[in-house]
Order: C-alpha cells, then sequence, then structure tokens
C-alpha cells in the first residue's frame, strides 16, 4: 500500500478575540507552503458583537465593515474547503501548518465543524513553534517568530494580514525544514 503524499498547508486567522465560539475569525488566509502564491484568503462577516478592542486594534479589521462587506461564515469555510479540495484532490492530505497552529486550527476547526460539518484537515495541525524547538533543542521562550527568524533570516515578516501572515509563516516552516535537513 502506498503513502498519500502530504500537503502542508500554512494558514493564518486573524480574530475578534481569543476563543472561538465567543469571538469570531475575522480573516483567513492559507497558501501551500511550498507554492505561497497557491493561496485562499477571506474576510468574514461577525458571528456575534463580541471582541477585545487589542485584537481589533492590531488586526486594524472592523466589526461594523465586515458586517457589511465580510462573506457569511458558510460561504467562507465552503469556499476554503473547495481550495483545500482543489490543491490535494483525492490523492494528498492536506496538513494543517501554524505559527502557534493551537490557536489559528482552533478557530479554523470550530468553524469547519459549524458551519459545514467537518473539518477536511481532520483531529490536528503541526505547530511551527514546537517543530522548531523539536529540530533545535530551543526553550519554549525562544520560539517567538522574532527568534525563529533571527536563526533562519526570512525575507518576509509578519504583519497582521491573514494571507501575508501565512505566506510568512510558510517561509519560516521551509527554512526549518532546511535547518532539519542541515541546509541552512
Amino acid at each position: 500500500m502506498s503513502q498519500r503524499e502530504e500537503i502542508f498547508i500554512s494558514v493564518d486567522v486573524e480574530t475578534a478575540g481569543p476563543i472561538p465560539g465567543e469571538y469570531s475569525m475575522l480573516s483567513l488566509g492559507a497558501c501551500a507552503v511550498d507554492a505561497p502564491d497557491c493561496a485562499f484568503s477571506c474576510e468574514i462577516r461577525p458571528i456575534n458583537r463580541n471582541y477585545i478592542s487589542e485584537a481589533l486594534k492590531v488586526t486594524g479589521l472592523s466589526l461594523e465593515a465586515l458586517e457589511k462587506d465580510g462573506q457569511s461564515p458558510e460561504d467562507a469555510m465552503s469556499g476554503f474547503a473547495d481550495w483545500i479540495q482543489k490543491l490535494c484532490g483525492i490523492r494528498a492530505t492536506p496538513v494543517f501548518v501554524g505559527l502557534n497552529a493551537p490557536f489559528d486550527w482552533s478557530f479554523v476547526n470550530y468553524y469547519f465543524h459549524r458551519f459545514l460539518g467537518e473539518n477536511p484537515f481532520g483531529f490536528t495541525a503541526l505547530d511551527i513553534k514546537a517543530y522548531f524547538m523539536g529540530v533545535t533543542g530551543c526553550s519554549w521562550r525562544d520560539t517567538r517568530s522574532s527568534a525563529i527568524a533571527k536563526l533562519v533570516h526570512p525575507q518576509l515578516g509578519g504583519n497582521h494580514d491573514a494571507l501575508h501572515d501565512a505566506r510568512y509563516q510558510a517561509e519560516l516552516f521551509r527554512l526549518i525544514r532546511q535547518l532539519s535537513n542541515g541546509k541552512v
């Protein structure tokens, strides 16, 4: 029996607060780790009016603007699922990759299950911070993106735009993979 190909997909979300259900996912960006121009992004209509001021300030997103111009959560997640299916087809397994993956995955998982009934990524996510810790043997405090960047020297940086940050995370992941293979 042959193994299915794995396609690593870098995912980033911007949210109105720290937990799904109580707070809304406001934007989602994703790209294929090894082909970052192959990408998906959307802004999403809030599911409620709850927010943490600092979360909105960091993203620059407005609940009022998203209520008017954002996609419905159903359409956003359906579009994302379709994009994943087109990217992976029936022969490949999508692998969710994130920087602090537990946070981003919790929102994506919640939205997939609430609005579509299933998550194409299944029940797991690959965390770049944990991967970096395993490759380098560093402490947890040294897994911040700024600390990782000092070692691997990415061209991009994070800016709280979900698609841009997904591409930045994809670059970090590729560079850490090279580091793990002794190529950096």
